[in-house]
């Protein structure tokens, strides 16, 4: 068993990290400034650069601060940190901070994707890419290949980031679906999607024996076995599951009694002038 040791704490400074997402901040100003100009905030406003802001900040924790190094030499507890924020919180920031307007450039071309994809151009695809993904990168051998390949790690990042854009596009919508979500279908999209992959976070949080053996033979830290690390890893990906969920519910329940009341309105104010 390895000894209790203290972590070494880093920032991540490599190009191969920091270059990619600079780059993407600098296309996403040029496209907001553009935006801005041709429709105002409706095309491209605060809450996009907010959320855009936030979704870089959000991906900079994940790959460049000592979080990376934390779960890749000590803990897999810091590990699902990292995965959680490159799988689900930074996509999830990240299309919030797009629109049609934003997207203007790439939009026939997606439009021309989702047409050459037929049937599967569907949400559904969406939570199979997000499981296929997320649980093929769980397979034992496959974690244990990202632990120990820096190319096989970056892979595995790309992939998991890959599966939240797919996951999150259909709630989402930046460029509306020609199959998109409706009524107790978008409920159903989310419960499905989270709980499926709280289910995970439920086994690693119970689970007494070690299932990623490469975390037995790395220094250990603040006192946490291997075994009890993994259960923190997975109770943290089963909370944060459920507080998405939990506010993506809500947000879908205010929407729909907005969309109701506008209704009625709508009816009351069409009742009104027939019966003048």
């Amino acid at each position: 068993m390895a000894l209790p040791v203290s972590p070494d704490l880093h920032w991540t400074l490599a190009p191969s990290v920091l270059v990619p997402i600079a780059g993407y901040a600098g296309v996403y100003a040029w496209r907001f400034r553009r935006a801005r100009r041709e429709s105002g905030p409706r095309g491209a406003g605060a809450r996009h650069a907010l959320c855009f802001a936030a979704a870089i900040v959000v991906l900079l924790v994940a790959v460049a601060s000592p979080l990376d190094g934390l779960g890749e030499e000590y803990l897999f507890s810091a590990h699902m940190a990292q995965h959680v924020l490159l799988s689900d919180i930074a996509p999830l920031l990240l299309l919030l901070g797009l629109s049609r307007v934003i997207m203007r450039p790439l939009t026939r071309r997606l439009l021309a994707v989702e047409r050459a994809l037929g049937p599967l151009a569907h949400p559904i695809t969406g939570i199979v890419v997000w499981f296929a993904l997320i649980y093929f990168w769980h397979i034992p051998s496959m974690y244990e290949a990202a632990i120990g390949n820096p190319v096989v790690h970056a892979l595995e990042h790309a992939s998991f980031f890959t599966a939240g854009v797919a996951v999150w596009w259909p709630l989402i919508q930046p460029i509306p679906m020609r199959r998109p979500l409706t009524g107790p279908g978008t409920f159903a999209y989310i419960l499905a999607a989270k709980m499926g992959l709280g289910g995970l976070g439920l086994f690693l949080a119970w689970s007494s024996t070690v299932a990623y053996p490469v975390y037995e033979t790395l220094p250990r830290v603040w006192g946490l076995s291997a075994i009890e690390d993994q259960n923190l890893g997975g109770a943290l990906m089963m909370v944060e599951q459920s507080l998405v969920l939990a506010a993506v519910l809500l947000v879908l329940f205010v929407k729909m009694l907005a969309s109701s009341e506008q209704q009625d309105l709508r009816r009351e104010r069409l009742e009104d002038a027939a019966a003048v």
